[in-house]
């Protein structure tokens, strides 16, 4: 309201934004510094522990043990793991590019670490004391903080295609189109996501965000714009199911292939982080930010003060991690088309259709409505969707099946028509392949001596015309 009046006030000059931000930016330079490396810090100390602890829940799915050498129950393994890729050898391969080759990693690994700049740890107002200098629990937030880290993810996206590009090899130049590809599936549906909660909270900063749930989450409000973001930001990590762009069954390695030591590590780190970071946005978006869960905050009014709200947030964050290495522990990868189609044919649409929704229950509020004629108007709109949808689907299988008996049998398909093997198409089926019959049928021969009666009987005579066979 304070900014609103500011704008009726002062109609000449140029408000940037209705929010109240006046307490960023104002910490002496010192302290901005303990915070961003506290913010570096934070991820590195969340990455190193994120492996061990997926190797770990993996290795307990699975029935194995896990790490378990290096310091204690193995907690010091991803340590390890870093300080040998340091020292293990730089190669660089003859074809590629260097200057973009080398500059890969970096332009991969620095946006991962951007973003947590703008998350909120705790409540916006001075809360905690800093040697002496009281301090909101947050490096920095801008009136389009979200807008900001949808375009930090975007950049990272271009260390992975410039790897793949820069390495001279076939491999890595696939695995590369494929992480360009599916970043431009899964941004949109991203988008249309974060555009929900924009209309539902009225701001695109992330304090304000989360201090817009404070009575209920967002998760509860907008549970299809959290099952989205939460299919999004998979795919936006490259990450099981959905790691494609370094599949190894089919790509070697993928974007990585020509990659080795510190830069390899780079490429590791940066997927981690970026783990962290859209578990934290996810967090802060619809789990409520620092907020405690709801039993808590119920009994016990101090939990959301003081540095209390740093542990909510990092126990929401730990539970998205371990989402993550539950569906690598479960699901199988996925064939790329079938990705492609869901981020197309499934996200986008679906985003869309629920981000209109959205956008009517808003108005609808805005204009006076009660609550019970929105659920009216909103649920007759979705079913008449429904219905229509299934009239087409209906008239389209019939001409289908029209258009199938018309054109009679298909042509027998020939794979090798062109010169080089081709895929059938949906509805070709390959012709059967020519095989010789054998000249007799074989005999099953037993190595080694044969000590039954159905051991002789098996080559066609006695015990002993089986110690003559195997002499043979």
């Amino acid at each position: 309201m304070t900014a609103l009046a500011q704008l009726a006030s002062a109609p000449d000059r140029a408000v940037l934004a209705a929010e109240d931000l006046s307490m960023f930016g104002t910490d002496p330079w010192w302290l901005v510094v303990i915070k961003a490396v506290f913010c570096f810090a934070f991820l590195m100390v969340t990455v190193l522990f994120s492996i061990v602890w997926e190797r770990k829940v993996v290795a307990w799915m699975q029935l194995r043990i896990g790490p378990n050498r290096h310091g204690p129950w193995g907690m010091l393994q991803s340590l390890a793991d870093g300080i040998k890729l340091m020292l293990k050898e730089d190669v660089i391969v003859k074809r590629a590019d260097k200057v973009v080759y080398v500059l890969a990693p970096i332009v991969a690994a620095v946006p991962a670490f951007m973003a947590i700049a703008v998350i909120p740890f705790g409540p916006s107002g001075n809360e905690v004391s800093i040697f002496g200098h009281r301090t909101a629990m947050q490096l920095t937030d801008l009136p389009i903080a979200m807008l900001y880290v949808l375009a930090v993810a975007s950049v990272g996206i271009y260390g992975i295609v410039l790897a793949g590009w820069s390495s001279g090899s076939t491999y890595p130049l696939l695995g590369g189109l494929r992480s360009c590809a599916q970043m431009i599936s899964y941004e949109i549906a991203m988008g249309a996501a974060f555009a929900s909660v924009f209309l539902y909270s009225g701001s695109m900063s992330t304090s304000k965000i989360v201090e817009a749930q404070q009575d209920r989450w967002f998760i509860i409000l907008l549970p299809v714009s959290f099952i989205i973001y939460i299919v999004t930001m998979v795919g936006e990590t490259n990450r099981a199911p959905f790691d494609m762009p370094e599949s190894e069954g089919d790509l070697v390695g993928g974007f990585n292939t020509e990659y080795s030591s510190i830069k390899f590590a780079m490429f590791m780190l940066a997927e981690y982080v970026n783990m962290v970071t859209v578990s934290a946005v996810s967090a802060t978006l619809f789990l409520g930010g620092w907020r405690a869960p709801w039993p808590i905050s119920t009994f016990w009014e101090g939990a959301n003060h003081g540095w209390w709200p740093m542990l909510w947030f990092v126990l929401k964050v730990q539970l998205l991690l371990f989402f993550f290495i539950w569906l690598r522990g479960t699901l199988p990868r996925v064939r790329y088309d079938q990705l492609m189609k869901l981020g197309w044919k499934v996200l986008i649409p679906v985003s869309v259709v629920w981000l209109m929704l959205v956008a009517t229950v808003r108005a609808l509020r805005n204009e006076g409505y009660d609550f019970s004629k929105m659920v009216l108007y909103v649920a007759g709109a979705v079913i008449a969707i429904l219905l229509i949808s299934f009239v087409a689907d209906i008239f389209r299988d019939r001409s289908a099946k029209a258009a199938g008996t018309e054109a009679g049998p298909r042509p027998e398909f020939d794979p090798m028509a062109g010169g080089f093997p081709v895929p059938p198409l949906p509805g070709q089926t390959l012709p059967p392949v020519p095989r010789r019959r054998p000249r007799h049928e074989r005999e099953l021969v037993v190595s080694g001596g044969s000590d039954t009666q159905s051991d002789g009987s098996q080559i066609g005579g006695s015990p002993s015309d089986g110690k003559e066979a195997d002499g043979v």
